[in-house]
């Protein structure tokens, strides 16, 4: 395979089983909880995500604090995947922590607004550009309301994603684009009845033309995306690719919403406030509560004037829109917390100086191993990958993943006490993170390579 040139392949299959056995030995706590799991737990875990890590057994934590965790048997990592960005900012950050007590005490839920509301609501606004705002609780909630709401306001039924994009469990975006170009329904899906690319249409990411013929004929709701692709590696824009996007969807009539739960790495505005960007709407969620499950989602005035007459013509009854525990008190106090004590302009500045240090000594390793790989780098957030240059659209990034020596390499990592994010290769830092930690990472990624290069 292109992604292993320059590799020992049958050596890197002999340090990856000496890895399995020395995990498994060195966590006897770990596997009996895995054992107890297996009788309850379908895959022996509360979501079967938490199976697929590189490990023999799922790793089980008894606490995690700042940039780091323990597991149960006493081991302490250093943590570069911070819940998949759920943890972004730390793991249980002080302020957050401390509101969380303080609101448990005075009430968790009620169905109706608490005092935080407004206040989160103006911050929003004035952090993300977008005057008004709606909640969910969890990304792939308001991601599905925002289509919904698209599809009310503008009369139209079709929606439009970029080639391996992932935007939670919206059944709408798993329409991904054959070799010849052609939709199809991904194919892990399961359960799925009907046929989705009757209402989804989908084209390459950084392909302006394949965008407008995509949008030409007037019939599209929306245009769903990250600003830059983050869950099939990354895939940054191109220059001039998001302005001249924004003047198609505006001038064929096609809403733009932007899905900035992960490239909120790139400042405490988001990309598109960093860019330049004037979405539509606006989606966030994961971080944005300090980890507790929250998400919001924001509308431009014109769009939310739209939105209200929309619901106020319906007739009455559910929307399909919103849960029961959505914008909670507990919730809000969460986000109060974390927007005004922990998601500020100094510890975006600080995780930016340390994605920088991460990011230059792993170029430097690579360009030491002489292997054909690139870093990629959005803010806070970091990926080797596993090309001599970063893919442009999803179909490149899908053919330069290579599962079985990513495990090689997260195994490694995780038996030094360094944790990296299970699907694919990215890192993220946060303010707790130490200099030392990011260094200590890039000499691990450094040893890996010396074991298993030519």
């Amino acid at each position: 395979m292109p992604t292993r040139a320059g590799l020992d392949w049958a050596r890197a299959q002999h340090l990856y089983a000496e890895e399995r056995a020395a995990f498994a030995a060195a966590r006897p706590r770990s596997r009996a909880l895995a054992q107890a799991a297996a009788g309850h737990l379908l895959f022996g875990v509360p979501l079967h995500w938490m199976d697929d890590w590189s490990t023999p057994f799922p790793l089980s934590v008894k606490r995690a604090q700042g940039a780091g965790f323990e597991d149960v048997d006493g081991h302490c990592y250093a943590d570069f995947c911070l819940g998949d960005t759920g943890a972004m900012f730390g793991h249980s950050p002080a302020p957050v922590a401390q509101a969380l007590a303080r609101q448990g005490a005075q009430g968790l839920t009620a169905m109706l607004p608490s005092e935080d509301a407004p206040w989160v609501a103006a911050e929003l606004a004035r952090r993300f550009g977008l005057p008004f705002w709606q909640f969910a609780m969890t990304a792939s909630d308001a991601n599905r309301f925002l289509l919904r709401w698209a599809r009310a306001i503008s009369g139209r039924s079709q929606i439009l994603v970029f080639n391996g994009c992932y935007h939670g469990t919206v059944d709408d975006v798993f329409v991904d684009l054959t070799p010849q170009g052609q939709p199809v329904m991904r194919d892990s899906l399961l359960g799925q009845v009907f046929d989705l690319t009757q209402h989804t249409r989908v084209v390459e990411f950084n392909d302006l033309t394949a965008l407008e013929a995509a949008l030409q004929d007037g019939q599209v709701a929306c245009l769903l995306a990250e600003p830059a692709m983050t869950n099939i590696g990354m895939v940054l824009p191109e220059p001039g690719f998001w302005q001249a996007a924004q003047d198609l969807c505006r001038r064929h009539g096609t809403l733009l919403v932007l899905d900035e739960t992960h490239t909120i790495s790139s400042g405490p505005g988001g990309y598109a406030r960093a860019h330049g960007l004037s979405p539509d709407m606006l989606v966030l969620g994961k971080p944005v509560a300090g980890g507790l499950p929250c998400a919001v989602y924001g509308f431009s005035a014109e769009v939310a004037q739209r939105a209200e007459a929309a619901k106020r013509a319906a007739p009455a009854g559910h929307s399909g829109i919103g849960t029961t525990l959505t914008a909670n008190m507990l919730a809000m106090a969460a986000m109060r917390a974390n927007l005004s004590e922990v998601m500020t302009e100094a510890a975006y500045l600080r995780m930016f100086e340390l994605a920088a240090r991460l990011a230059q000594g792993l170029r430097a390793v690579i360009a030491r191993h002489a292997v054909p790989w690139c870093v990629t780098q959005v803010g806070a957030r970091t990926e080797f990958q596993f090309a001599p240059r970063p893919p442009r659209n999803g179909s490149e990034a899908g053919a330069i993943l290579d599962g079985e020596l990513e495990h090689m390499i997260h195994l490694y990592l995780l038996n030094r006490g360094l944790s990296i994010t299970p699907f694919h290769n990215m890192m993220l830092v946060c303010p707790a993170t130490l200099e030392a930690d990011v260094d200590r990472l890039i000499a691990a990624f450094d040893a890996f390579l010396s074991a298993v290069t030519i």
